[in-house]
């Protein structure tokens, strides 16, 4: 098959789902709900945040940002997808394609510095009480997420830099309902190592240095919380940490799953079924898990609420 040079090929073709059509009015019935379900709730955390002067402390600080990102993260993916669904076609411009995949890079990699840092804050506040109010200052707190934002805009940006060397050839196939680095990587006609390389520098600067900052920081917290006498207390530092681990467990789990999926399996709608996974489900349950579990931020959520009805 001849190759041609980037600059010539317009557009790629997106074949992550079946051509029935009649399975893509069912698919389009199902991630719509989920799509819209995800933004209303983390739009709606957002507002209780913003809105409620108790909540403006570094924990919910950071959880206003997840959920800023996660409609981000669901929004690069899932929203190209419904369009194409609801059209009947699979089409996705070449350009197109590498601004989903920059996003993609860049929200996902926001995504695992959040989890890190909450669970870091958590760990402050279980293990360092009394620090807590001089070590997570506000100050600190925005410093650390504008400095994640430029470091993860340049690493995206430099992969994006690397996909442009690449050749592909005419009517490019990609096995994917979105624009997936590894899955363009397989289909280039060029040399690949390069970015390879790169990638997997990126992999473990996204998944292995976090997993381990969140293993330590959680090792640490278990270990206080094994020193505690009081059972209240130790109730309370677990109703604290549990949505940050129930979190931390499913991004990181269906993550992983993704990448083990690719790597292992052959069959592409098991790797879809997990793409689907880490991209959709488990956006949509992040503002689920943490409106259960925190009391916080259920009653700011009803005073919300009360604010609303009352309006005229």
């Amino acid at each position: 098959m001849e190759a041609e040079n980037h600059t010539e090929l317009s557009e790629f073709l997106l074949f992550g789902f079946s051509e029935n059509s009649d399975l893509h009015r069912l698919l389009f019935g199902l991630f719509l709900p989920m799509y819209l379900f995800m933004v209303l709730g983390n739009l709606l955390i957002i507002l209780a945040i913003t809105c409620d002067s108790h909540l403006h402390i570094p924990m919910y600080f950071f959880l206003s940002k997840l959920s800023f990102v996660g409609i981000c993260f669901i929004s690069t993916t899932v929203s190209k997808m419904l369009v194409n669904i609801r059209a009947q076609r699979k089409d996705i411009s070449y350009i197109g394609c590498l601004v989903q995949m920059y996003f993609l890079m860049f929200f996902a990699g926001v995504d695992n510095f959040l989890l890190t840092v909450m669970v870091y804050d958590c760990f402050v506040a279980i293990c360092h009480p009394l620090h807590y109010t001089v070590i997570m200052i506000s100050h600190l707190c925005a410093l650390l997420f504008l400095m994640s934002w430029f470091i993860i805009c340049w690493a995206s940006l430099l992969q994006i830099l690397l996909m442009k060397r690449l050749t592909f050839s005419t009517g490019t196939k990609i096995l994917h309902f979105f624009c997936n680095l590894a899955q363009l990587l397989k289909v280039a006609c060029s040399d690949t190592l390069i970015n390879n390389l790169f990638l997997y520098v990126a992999a473990a600067r996204l998944w292995v240095f976090p997993v381990i900052g969140i293993l330590f920081y959680y090792y640490h917290i278990v270990s206080s919380l094994m020193k505690m006498s009081s059972i209240a207390g130790k109730y309370k530092a677990f109703y604290t940490c549990g949505s940050q681990l129930s979190i931390a467990s499913l991004y990181y789990g269906t993550g992983l799953g993704d990448y083990v999926g690719y790597a292992l399996t052959h069959s592409s709608q098991r790797r879809l079924i997990t793409s689907v996974m880490y991209t959709v489900v488990t956006p949509m349950l992040n503002p689920f898990i943490y409106s259960l579990r925190k009391k916080d931020l259920k009653r700011a959520l009803g005073r919300l609420f009360s604010r609303a009805a009352s309006c005229p």
